[in-house]
């Protein structure tokens, strides 16, 4: 079934996440998010986009959740799509793409991507792991490498993938009060999905140093699909 084309911003919440628990705030830090990859504690991903015996044959990829070691907190690196892409087409995502035969792991594909798309040094990233493989709706397989981004680094956008890059602060994408499920409904289906708008009242410390290319400060963007799902079940892992 061919689902129709929509406007997520504009479609209707159906709940949010504000009876949720919190995730404890000593695990939003740098020792905390070592340590609980460390673990191995049971925990529930969120259901996905798609469902692995519906795909006949996913396009193995993977993205990297970039986390900015940043003097005033931790925070995610993210990526405004530029519109001319044939898949998710000016969205929020993170650096990342489809898995070459060069790469020998998922987390080789993760930093390849980051370096190409906004130019991240694989050398400045530490490595924390994997969060389970996401199915999505347009038939891929992403693997979630999660990362620490040391600092000095600097960023620069592909202009043929990246019409721009800004930052997060991690404690906003992992409170539950900004998990949103929104509902769009057609004739012969509908669908769910997490949205995490985040907008410039929320913007990180501008007194922190940003790199010159984080042009998205000080506005809104819209965070959803996909990329919410994957931060949805960062906020679960968390919480285990």
């Amino acid at each position: 079934m061919i689902r129709p084309v929509f406007e997520p911003e504009s479609l209707p919440i159906e709940s949010t996440g504000a009876n949720l628990p919190q995730v404890a705030a000593e695990r939003l830090t740098a020792a905390g998010l070592r340590a609980r990859f460390e673990q191995h504690l049971p925990w529930d991903p969120e259901p996905q986009e798609a469902r692995l015996a519906e795909m006949r044959d996913p396009r193995e990829a993977a993205v990297l959740i970039p986390i900015a070691m940043r003097p005033g907190g931790l925070t995610v690196l993210l990526t405004q799509r530029a519109d001319n892409l044939s898949n998710h087409a000016g969205q929020v995502s993170f650096p990342g793409g489809s898995r070459e035969p060069s790469d020998p792991t998922p987390i080789a594909a993760a930093l390849r991507e980051a370096h190409e798309e906004v130019n991240l040094d694989p050398a400045r990233v530490e490595v924390l792991g994997a969060l389970p493989d996401y199915l999505t709706g347009t038939g891929f397989k992403v693997t979630p490498v999660v990362g620490l981004v040391h600092e000095p680094f600097s960023l620069a956008a592909d202009s043929l993938e990246v019409a721009s890059i800004f930052e997060v602060p991690l404690s906003f994408l992992m409170n539950p009060v900004h998990h949103q499920v929104r509902v769009f409904r057609w004739e012969g289906g509908e669908r769910r999905f997490y949205a995490m708008p985040y907008p410039d009242r929320h913007s990180p410390d501008r007194n922190a140093p940003e790199p010159a290319a984080a042009s998205g400060v000080g506005s809104s963007h819209f965070i959803w699909g996909a990329t919410a799902g994957m931060l949805r079940n960062f906020y679960r892992f968390l919480l285990a």
